[in-house]
């Protein structure tokens, strides 16, 4: 005997959130590729600079990211199925995972919140550290071959910045050395050219942003789960109670 009422409207209930929950799943999987992909961070991410790699720490959200938005397409579909079937077990194995999966957003929410800075911070000291490798006088052996390789490197490193964040420097003054050197992006004016935005401004700007668009997606997501939870308690108490009649 199917479940009548109230629980009834519950049921249908329960199944337009878990499949909204599956296109949220649908959608924090998409971002989370875009973020992956996205041609400004690749293009940071993958740059080296004295064989040591560009900062992961936000590689490491990222994937988090793809894991939680599959595992909620799955989520999602299951508790579809447990409503339309009225199953106990689906509901119940449903439940556990919705618990798991909100604990697990809770955590990554309290890490991003602690870490938040870390990423901009991080890659920051990166371009500080290509900008003073750019910078510093060449030794004597490079000097007098007129090749210096580690200074070309460091200069390849700015350019990247450059030219994917449209920026230049960290400062006036070290952008008029920047512009000396050839490595900040070409602009339409001279004007333009020494009133480039500071790349530690760029990198607030682009990682800023996409935490936002991460933390919002998150935030909407919790509503849906809690009351995805309230709903399967309620529709397995009427499942139950209907059994026995």
């Amino acid at each position: 005997m199917g479940v009548e009422g109230c629980t009834k409207c519950i049921k249908y209930l329960l199944f337009v959130f878990n499949f909204i929950l599956w296109l949220a799943g649908g959608v924090i999987l998409g971002v989370s590729l875009w973020l992956r992909h996205d041609p400004q961070t690749s293009e940071l991410m993958g740059l080296q600079l004295d064989d040591k790699q560009a900062p992961s720490t936000f590689y490491i959200g990222v994937y988090i990211l793809i894991t939680v938005g599959a595992v909620m397409m799955f989520v999602g579909f299951l508790g579809c199925y447990g409503a339309i079937q009225e199953s106990q077990c689906l509901l119940g194995t449903f439940f556990a995972c919705l618990v798991i999966l909100f604990a697990c957003e809770v955590a990554a929410g309290i890490w991003g919140f602690i870490n938040k800075d870390q990423v901009t911070e991080e890659m920051k000291d990166f371009y500080d550290n290509a900008f003073t490798s750019a910078t510093l006088p060449s030794s004597i052996g490079a000097a007098i071959s007129g090749k210096d390789e580690k200074r070309e490197k460091a200069e390849g490193v700015l350019k990247v910045f450059h030219n994917t964040l449209q920026c230049c420097g960290t400062n006036k003054a070290t952008q008029a050395l920047m512009l000396a050197r050839g490595v900040c992006p070409k602009t339409e004016s001279l004007m333009d050219q020494f009133t480039q935005i500071s790349c530690h401004g760029r990198i607030d700007e682009l990682f800023t942003t996409k935490l936002y668009l991460i933390g919002i997606a998150a935030l909407v997501v919790a509503v849906i789960m809690i009351f995805e939870m309230i709903f399967s308690m309620i529709l397995c108490c009427g499942i139950r109670n209907s059994s026995v009649y």
